[in-house]
C-alpha cells in the first residue's frame, strides 16, 4: 500500500514476506493489517503470521488451524 498524504510511515525499513505454500505468511513486524471492512489489527511482534486458508478464529492472524488434524490410534494392549 502506498504513503498518502494522510498517512506517512516514519519508518521506511523493508519488511520481509515470506510465503509458505501449505500455510501463511509470515511478516517481520511490527505489522498493521487492513481488514476489507475497514478493521485494523495491529502486532508489534517480530514475526506475525497471516492466515491465507480462511480456517482460523483469530483473523487475520494465523491459529495453526490449516494443519491436518489426525487421530493418533490406540497403542495395541498388550495380551498375557
Amino acid at each position: 500500500m502506498p504513503n498518502t498524504p494522510d498517512r506517512l510511515d516514519t519508518d521506511t525499513t523493508a519488511r520481509r514476506v515470506m510465503v509458505d505454500p501449505g500455510g501463511p505468511v509470515l511478516i517481520e513486524g511490527p505489522v498493521e493489517v487492513t481488514a476489507a471492512d475497514g478493521t485494523v489489527a495491529r502486532s508489534d511482534r517480530f514475526v506475525v503470521a497471516v492466515c491465507t486458508c480462511r480456517r482460523t478464529r483469530t483473523p487475520p492472524w494465523c491459529d495453526t488451524s490449516h494443519r491436518r488434524r489426525t487421530r493418533t490410534s490406540e497403542a495395541p494392549k498388550d495380551t498375557p
